[in-house]
């Protein structure tokens, strides 16, 4: 099971999502309570360990800024969330940089087909609210054979579950490990992924 640790935004939060096998990490490169810097981003990267992915996570800037912010940033992927066409996830292959695409359940159909991004990620209708969903329903959206991640609403208790419901490849968490909202905790960073990789 791939995971992704999001919003983190201190080097302990970096260093227990590694050290609990993380395969990336998430920086949130805009507005948001979990908002970094690009600078700020770039100090962070230098304790994310070799081969774990270390992806700047954007929502409504044009795919070019986004790839300005990251490169400022020293990251290698990019994370576009928002209305986005097949044209951004080119613009940031063609840049040299790896796209995960977010996409809500609410979508249309056109939504869930591939745009050639790295990875697809799958949030729930509502993304941001942290509650729980019926994953089973992703499965009716033909992704077999994809790498996407499962997000919205994880937490270390429901993660290996809700994975199981959907068929994910991989999962995606953010709120759920968090102890006040844009804080980590760093035992519920530890424990899902722990949860994440043994389902």
């Amino acid at each position: 099971m791939f995971v992704k640790v999001c919003g983190l935004s201190t080097p302990a939060s970096v260093l227990a999502a590694a050290a609990a096998g993380a395969d990336a990490v998430g920086f949130v490169l805009t507005p948001s309570p979990r908002e970094v810097t690009p600078a700020r981003a770039r100090e962070l990267l230098a304790h994310v360990p070799a081969g774990v992915a270390a992806v700047g996570v954007f929502r409504h800037e044009p795919a070019a800024d986004a790839v300005a912010l990251a490169r400022a940033a020293g990251l290698d992927w990019v994370q576009l969330h928002g209305d986005r066409t097949p044209a951004d996830v080119r613009a940031v292959h063609d840049a040299g940089l790896k796209v995960i695409r977010a996409v809500t359940m609410a979508a249309g159909p056109e939504a869930f087909a591939s745009w050639g991004e790295d990875l697809l990620l799958i949030d729930a209708a509502v993304p941001g609210s942290g509650e729980a969903w019926d994953y089973a329903l992703v499965r009716a959206k033909g992704l077999a054979g994809r790498d996407w991640l499962l997000a919205g609403g994880l937490g270390p208790a429901n993660v290996a579950d809700a994975a199981a419901q959907a068929g994910a490849w991989g999962v995606d968490v953010s709120s759920g490990v968090e102890s006040t909202r844009g804080v980590k905790d760093l035992a519920m960073v530890s424990a899902f992924v722990n949860a994440a990789k043994s389902a």
